[in-house]
């Protein structure tokens, strides 16, 4: 544990922050603080230091340049090694284990006015880097990144103003995710200017249909290059997206192959060599994959690239191709070949919705076995463990409501986009015995919780050895009942991945 003994004060938002100084001033906390936030403090009656006389340096350039000062950040960033400790002796440095920030309200101010020069000066710059500077620093120092941590601040000084490390690193993380969304949202205000001045990077042969327009806005050639074949379409770009996304989540040192069709995946396994991974990806729908997206996560050879000329399909992925794989994949003109220069880490989502826009964070969350929680009598064997992390991961990029069924790392079996979580069900077992795969001991996901235990029933008379499943619905027990009773085994991931 790690007493607060100080702490820098810079905010913008000011609720509650009479509380928190009362709170730090009972603990004999030291206060660094600076402009309005100093003033606001001092006019509380608790004893509060200027930043300025911690600097012998004004403040300057009509208040943007205050805290940008090596004793403050010098502060926050020293480590309790020698070197630090000798260079805050010689430099006067003092020790800052709390900072505390509330960022400038950029977009706010984006939504409030149509004013450049106004929103320009409400990017935050000492504010970001304290926080910054703070977050790294997270062994040794607090970071407070938001208003929205104030509640959880207050529990902390309340009990004995101690933190622990693993309380730091949380705080840390959410403040680089506060960073990154602050200076996304900058990119996006900055970025419109240049779309509205006419700067479309690539305009598409149409749109979802023949009869719309389209054009894609964004730097394509960071992520992928295209080595031969027709213009990329439209669609094809949503195809390529969902496929990047989902083997961007597969962890994996062998090879994976992917076959995506309407954004949605329909092959899939994982094996030792990519001939086999592709093999076994196509058997798992070889109708659905006729003019299907391709991707791999290992170079395509000359043998692979043989067997993968014989189907009929819009684009190839990979990283890289062997020179005579690549002449026996550019035999057909139209056909497109893509290498893969980068998977695209994105962490914003956004879409067109009634007269304005839809934003919301990336679903970056991927579970291992180990965030699972076992709910029956009966655990998951190694060969079901690792399945049921596949499925899941697959559940997640497949269109709600899905049902996911995957045996030896090796898709057998989907159900997508159905209204009823029992349609998705059906047919998935449906199509995985139409094309001649055994369910027993297979492993089973679903994207959202099981309402009712009837999937569950359905489930094991159809062989089906284990499920994942987020669980938290009211009648969670009669599944797992069912499960104990039938000797089944089921975990519950705690999240929920729609994809609408």
């Amino acid at each position: 544990m790690k007493k607060i003994k100080s702490a820098l004060i810079s905010v913008f938002n000011k609720d509650r922050i009479d509380e928190i100084c009362t709170h730090l001033s009972s603990n004999n906390v030291t206060i660094y603080s600076t402009g309005g936030t100093y003033k606001y403090i001092s006019n509380l009656g608790i004893s509060v230091k200027k930043v300025e006389d911690l600097t012998s340096y004004p403040s300057i350039l009509n208040g943007r340049v205050k805290t940008l000062h090596p004793k403050i950040f010098g502060g926050i960033l020293k480590t309790n090694s020698e070197s630090d400790i000798e260079d805050s002796k010689n430099y006067d440095i003092p020790n800052i284990d709390l900072v505390i920030v509330d960022l400038y309200p950029f977009a706010e101010t984006v939504k409030n006015t149509k004013n450049h020069d106004e929103i320009i000066e409400k990017i935050d710059i000492g504010g970001v880097s304290l926080i910054r500077a703070a977050a790294k620093n997270y062994e040794n120092v607090v970071c407070v990144s938001s208003s929205s941590q104030y509640e959880k601040l207050i529990e902390i000084l309340k009990d004995d103003c101690s933190t622990d490390i693993s309380t730091r690193k949380n705080l840390a993380s959410e403040a680089f995710k506060k960073s990154s969304d602050y200076d996304f949202k900058i990119f996006s205000y900055l970025n419109k200017e240049s779309v509205e001045n006419k700067s479309v990077i690539r305009e598409l042969r149409y749109g979802e249909n023949p009869h719309q327009k389209g054009r894609f806005i964004g730097n394509i050639d960071e992520y992928i290059t295209q080595l031969s074949g027709k213009d990329i379409s439209y669609n094809n770009l949503l195809d390529i997206d969902s496929s990047l996304d989902l083997l961007g989540d597969l962890k994996s040192k062998k090879s994976i192959f992917l076959i995506h069709k309407h954004n949605n995946p329909c092959g899939l396994a994982i094996r030792e060599s990519v001939l086999e991974a592709y093999e076994d990806a196509l058997s798992c729908d070889n109708i659905s994959a006729f003019g299907g997206i391709l991707t791999s996560n290992r170079t395509i050879d000359k043998i692979s690239a043989g067997q993968i000329d014989k189907l009929f399909f819009e684009i190839l992925i990979a990283p890289d191709f062997d020179d005579e794989a690549l002449t026996i994949l550019k035999s057909k003109k139209n056909r497109i070949i893509i290498k893969l220069n980068k998977i695209p880490s994105k962490s914003i989502h956004s879409r067109s919705c009634l007269n304005g826009f839809l934003e919301q964070d990336v679903d970056n969350k991927i579970e291992d076995f180990h965030d699972f929680k076992v709910v029956t009598n009966k655990s998951p064997d190694n060969k079901n463990s690792d399945d049921l992390v596949i499925a899941s991961i697959i559940a997640k990029h497949t269109k709600s409501n899905c049902i996911v069924i995957v045996k030896d790392q090796q898709l057998i079996g989907s159900g997508m986009g159905q209204v009823s979580r029992i349609d998705a069900l059906d047919q998935a077992i449906e199509k995985s015995k139409r094309f001649g795969f055994e369910l027993r001991d297979s492993s089973l996901a679903s994207d959202a919780f099981f309402p009712f235990s009837d999937c569950v029933e359905i489930s094991h008379k159809n062989g089906i050895d284990s499920i994942v499943q987020p669980g938290g619905s009211v009648r969670d027990q009669d599944s797992i009942d069912f499960c104990n009773k039938n000797k089944m085994s089921m975990v519950f991931s705690g999240i929920r991945h729609f994809r609408h």
